[in-house]
């Protein structure tokens, strides 16, 4: 990777200049996520009803487009019939807290814009617990009906994501509930852990799946998944590791705006945007302490790049929800700009790999902007 204080650094990309590629995975990084309890987490994962690895696709088309070697899309659109990667998280911590707390009396809650709420939601569904679910004022009434149909109580508050993880945080600790986040704060790490640690199965499929990648964009948010899949490949294959690349929308980049700092930093607003399981304006801290160190650069993609992304997709018969496809719209951003090109080392002999983090989560959003249903889409494959 070329020197952090390039000039292309800019407000919609930066390359990270805490970054050192030469770095082992250690120090107090494998407290908070390894290969070996994402082997564990595997194991527990694996044997759940339904499991099974889901697709690792590829698409000639795309990288011909672009003119690359190879892109793949880890096609996250069937997990669980939750349409999400969050089923490998939410639901792997309520599990941990059963065994370590036992079911009698627990009410496991969180804050959500879709996904993780519906993971926690049908985690507890399984384990016969009570959920409640905190969502704001942005959340469509399609996610919210769909994390009610696994029994939760949904309640509305707040402007924004972080809003709400305030509104829950006090609601679970007046009431004696249990927090189940996909974020963390100071005090409160060890749910957390357990649930990026199930996030990292798709780490460990896409090993198995036999991907040889050079590139990895994938999508922030808070940086739970991003942290995630660094944290494998980083332990997994040291400084030979792909290049790194972190995508978030414009409007809630606190990532790249944490990495510009050089600490955790949030950005305000009411961060709306279509990639709504992105819309977050506060880091995970546990997250940053990977992405800090090991991340090679941020980068941001407007609304009009992931919907593109989303059609591109269906066309090939691939459906894309609207924060799954962030990592691939940062892709075809940076192949098709000269100076991102050139500096994040894209060309005919890369091989890209993108995490497509959802399917149709809101059909009437998916239909919306792609002018037809996941259902169409998936016929015409």
């Amino acid at each position: 990777m070329p020197d952090a204080s390039s000039d292309l650094s800019g407000p919609d990309f930066l390359l990270n200049p805490r970054l050192d590629r030469k770095a082992p995975y250690g120090e107090d990084l494998p407290a908070i996520l390894s290969l070996e309890k994402g082997r564990a987490a595997h194991k527990a994962i694996s044997a759940w009803d339904g499991y099974a690895p889901t697709p690792l696709r590829d698409l000639p088309a795309i990288a011909d487009a672009l003119d690359l070697g190879q892109v793949l899309y880890k096609d996250e659109g069937g997990r669980f019939g939750l349409r999400s990667f969050k089923a490998l998280g939410g639901a792997y911590a309520v599990d941990r807290l059963l065994a370590a707390r036992g079911p009698e009396g627990l009410t496991v809650a969180c804050a959500t814009d879709g996904n993780h709420g519906r993971s926690v939601a049908w985690g507890a569904r399984r384990a016969g617990v009570r959920a409640v679910i905190y969502i704001h004022e942005n959340v469509s009434e399609g996610r919210a009906e769909a994390i009610r149909s696994y029994g939760a109580t949904v309640v509305r508050e707040g402007r924004n994501y972080d809003d709400s993880v305030r509104a829950c945080a006090q609601a679970a600790k007046a009431n004696g509930w249990q927090i189940v986040s996909d974020t963390s704060w100071p005090g409160y790490e060890d749910v957390p852990k357990d649930v990026m640690q199930g996030y990292s199965v798709l780490s460990n499929e896409v090993e198995a799946q036999g991907a040889r990648s050079t590139h990895v964009f994938v999508q922030g948010g808070v940086g739970g998944i991003a942290a995630a899949v660094l944290s494998d490949s980083w332990e997994r294959h040291g400084a030979a590791r792909p290049v790194f690349v972190v995508v978030e929308p414009e409007n809630a980049a606190c990532l790249l705006e944490s990495a510009r700092a050089g600490a955790v930093t949030a950005v305000g607003g009411d961060l709306e945007t279509i990639m709504a399981g992105l819309a977050c304006g506060e880091p995970s801290i546990l997250a940053w302490r990977i992405l800090q160190p090991g991340a090679d650069a941020f980068m941001t993609v407007r609304d009009a790049a992931a919907a593109d992304a989303m059609r591109q997709l269906a066309t090939l018969g691939v459906v894309g929800g609207e924060s799954g496809v962030a990592g691939l719209a940062g892709l075809i951003k940076a192949a098709r700009d000269p100076a991102l090109r050139s500096t994040l080392q894209l060309d005919a002999s890369s091989r890209v790999l993108c995490y497509g983090t959802e399917g149709a989560t809101d059909p009437e959003v998916y239909r919306a902007v792609v002018g037809r249903s996941a259902e169409e889409v998936g016929r015409a494959a």
